[in-house]
């Protein structure tokens, strides 16, 4: 298994607005806005910082349930296997492929789907992974059962989900590839 980081080879890999204050992170959006209106990132709402500062808190206190090693406040993101529909995000796009197995597996957690529509309260289809974090091995079991969603919902016709998110909470492994 490989994870994979997409991002702006303008901005490059592993930035997170939430690592940044508030207002720095607003005018970073702001910017991207102006500077690369046709990418994904140009499209959020002037409330996505504080959204994702919510999910984040979700994501550390279902992680600290099943034992996991949280070394940084605020995860990288990666995703299982290839995207089709992030590569797309960018105009510039670029990526970065790590396998599993650099990874200490404690610091590692995942959606099946991305962590924001995965618990927001905005979705309710009753899809037994919503509202749910994994650890390595219990993502294996929902794989086996469902696939990847990018190679039966890329187009996001069939619900939020259109790739497995990962957080890697910790930069040890991360600083090998910025």
């Amino acid at each position: 298994m490989y994870l994979y980081h997409f991002y702006d080879i303008r901005t490059g890999p592993f930035k997170s607005l939430t690592r940044l204050s508030a207002e720095d992170a607003k005018s970073v959006i702001e910017k991207i806005k102006v500077e690369r209106p046709d990418s994904q990132c140009a499209q959020r709402h002037d409330k996505y910082v504080e959204y994702r500062h919510n999910c984040e808190a979700i994501l550390r206190r279902e992680f600290a349930k099943k034992g996991g090693v949280m070394e940084i406040s605020s995860p990288h993101y990666m995703v299982v296997e290839y995207s089709p529909w992030l590569y797309t995000w960018f105009e510039k796009p670029a990526y970065i492929r790590i396998p599993i197995e650099e990874f200490d597996l404690k610091t590692v957690s995942f959606t099946y789907g991305d962590s924001m529509p995965t618990f927001s309260d905005k979705v309710n289809d009753g899809k037994e992974y919503r509202k749910k974090l994994y650890t390595y091995d219990e993502i294996l079991n929902v794989i086996a059962k469902y696939g990847l969603p990018q190679d039966w919902n890329d187009d996001g016709a069939n619900g939020p989900e259109r790739y497995i998110e990962a957080h890697i909470w910790s930069d040890k492994i991360i600083k090998k590839y910025i």
